[in-house]
């Protein structure tokens, strides 16, 4: 039906009778002559129809935007002046000779040259006119590229592409699975896989050696503008490997992967221990394009009248840092700094104290701030001296338990340098490594860090002896801020599984749920670890994009629904009636 897609018209072509079909993206009629815009998925071609050609002309004065169109005409230059340097095509266009209408269009819920006034409940209900958006093609173009990128490397690395079940047994994992209840064994379900966390691991004990998966996954979770209740994550595993080699191997995946895609050089990764992250930036995911850094100052609050301050300070769960804002001073009003202690409080900060930094060489005249009475002089001196504070300068403190102190000041510092365009251009990838094996819970018990197949860093005598301080051999890859991926070094041995899930109190429950694992660790299983990367995390990334909706060709709200599909729904009766199940209430 078509000699040329739109995008591919230049002045290569000058003089060529042409065939296009597309999309009416806009219509205008200047003095008798209608031009036509028609768009497909390559871009953009100017169609132009004059009276001379009186059947197609009439054709033309029909059409609207989205009407879905066949035009036949010859490739010619412009007119001088009139040339578009922001279109592809911008130096042709096509004189058309016939057009034929494929298919009308009612009017649009909104134009696609101005979606930025339509809300996301508007575009998620019509995604399929959504997706006609030129900007959209582009993050699923590219979404297509990675993938094809990454499925090339992988295949060179000698791994091989395996596909794992999606309906599999529930697990606990940490999130909330997706249930299928079963028909054929009643009142018995499946569950829909967190990740292929358990399958990658048994297909290293089947002596698969290098396996991976663009692999969906499901998790039934509180959501955000990062995370979806289905997702794609680039899962990989590997036997006879340790950390330093898969490391290597995703390094190398990624920098290839933005030098082709996007003709950017990411370098060479630093690595960072969890214990550097969290002091330096409050946070294991540090957005190192951002230059703030937080310092810890509780040996300078111990003794201080400021029960803020030296209650924390002599707390061995507690934390002060100070974090200095340079020239803030001269660009933060009081009204903002106020607003900045409303937005830590969401983060159960309770309050923030400040020094502004008058005159660095003033001393304690220098400075100013509703806190100076409760610190002596050297204390204050201390502090500038400790942070480095210059004339302009603004200290901001968080001061209580660890995590609120590194929750409260790390979301201050991403939001201090979004406000004061402090941030780098780029890519800043990292490497956060040296983990621990658990997190406490609030009611003093243990929870993985990743997952409970994770591989610690001691022998079995020192993890039983104190698996609260144990070490993990896990390793993340974060870029800007997020989470890439994560990644451990596994469990291979039966007797250390079962420590571990001792140590998390699922002892007797680890050995029921898990038991074809511990079965398996029995029959040779091999030294074997991976990483999971996050694609649709990657891609929002990648585009410049805030949310991965918006690089999801079919995403779910933030409460989980499709608006398009109104998925959810309600079932009738009879197959409730099939799978054994009955609505509470009725």
């Amino acid at each position: 039906m078509r000699t040329h897609y739109c995008g591919e018209l230049n002045s290569n072509f000058l003089g060529e009778e042409v065939e296009l079909t597309g999309w009416v993206h806009k219509r205008r009629d200047h003095g008798g002559v209608i031009f036509l815009d028609i768009r497909d998925r390559t871009g953009i071609a100017q169609v132009v129809y004059d009276p001379d050609t009186e059947d197609s002309f009439s054709v033309a004065d029909t059409v609207r935007n989205e009407f879905v169109l066949r035009a036949r005409g010859r490739v010619r230059a412009r007119p001088e002046g009139t040339i578009n340097p922001d279109m592809k095509t911008g130096e042709v266009e096509v004189l058309g000779s016939t057009l034929e209408i494929l298919n009308a269009s009612a009017t649009p819920p909104f134009q696609l040259d101005e979606y930025s006034s339509a809300g996301e409940d508007v575009r998620l209900r019509y995604r399929y006119v959504d997706l006609r958006r030129p900007e959209m093609q582009e993050r699923l173009r590219l979404r297509s590229a990675v993938t094809s990128y990454v499925r090339r490397f992988l295949e060179s690395e000698g791994y091989w592409e395996i596909e794992t079940p999606t309906l599999t047994r529930a697990t606990p994992e940490g999130a909330r699975d997706y249930l299928v209840p079963s028909r054929t064994h009643a009142g018995e379900f499946f569950a829909l896989p967190q990740s292929p966390q358990l399958f990658k691991q048994l297909l290293m004990m089947s002596a698969m050696d290098k396996y991976y998966q663009i692999a969906r996954c499901y998790r039934d979770e509180d959501l955000r503008h990062d995370r979806q209740p289905e997702f794609t994550q680039i899962d990989i595993e590997a036997s006879f490997i340790d950390e330093a080699e898969m490391m290597r191997l995703t390094e190398e995946m990624l920098t290839g992967l933005f030098s082709e895609v996007l003709e950017v050089d990411l370098g060479t990764f630093p690595v960072i221990t969890h214990a550097e992250a969290m002091r330096r930036f409050g946070s294991d995911r540090p957005d190192l394009r951002n230059p703030l850094e937080l310092t810890d100052v509780d040996d300078l609050m111990l003794d201080v009248e400021f029960k803020v301050f030296n209650g924390p300070a002599n707390d061995p769960h507690g934390r002060v840092v100070a974090l200095r804002v340079p020239q803030a001073n001269e660009i933060l009003s009081r009204k903002q700094i106020d607003d900045y202690a409303d937005f830590v409080s969401q983060y159960r900060a309770k309050g923030l104290a400040y020094i502004k930094i008058n005159d660095a060489q003033g001393g304690i005249n220098g400075v100013q701030s509703p806190i100076l009475k409760f610190l002596a002089e050297d204390v204050i001196l201390s502090l500038l001296e400790r942070v480095g504070a210059e004339t302009g300068d603004i200290v901001f403190f968080g001061a209580d338990r660890a995590q609120i102190v590194n929750d409260s000041m790390s979301a201050l510092r991403n939001r201090l340098a979004a406000d004061m365009d402090l941030l780098s251009d780029g890519y800043r990838p990292c490497w956060v490594v040296d983990w621990p094996m658990f997190q406490e819970t609030p009611d003093g018990a243990l929870a993985p860090e990743h997952h409970p197949f994770t591989q610690p860093t001691c022998d079995l005598g020192e993890f039983q002896s104190n698996p609260g301080a144990a070490r993990a051999r896990a390793y993340d890859v974060v870029m800007n801020g997020y989470e890439l991926g994560g990644g451990s070094i596994r469990i291979h041995d039966e007797a250390t599984q079962i420590a571990v899930f001792e140590a998390l109190g699922i002892g007797q429950e680890g050995v029921d749920k898990f038991g074809f694992l511990l079965e398996a660790l029995q029959y040779g299983c091999p030294p074997h670890g991976g990483i999971a990367l996050g694609l649709d995390r990657l891609i929002m990334i990648m585009s410049g994009t805030e949310s991965i909706r918006d690089v999801i060709a079919f995403p779910k709200t933030q409460t989980a629904s499709c608006l398009l599909m109104s998925a959810p729904s309600s079932v009738d009766e009879l197959q409730l009636r099939e799978l054994g199940i009955r609505i509470r209430g009725e």
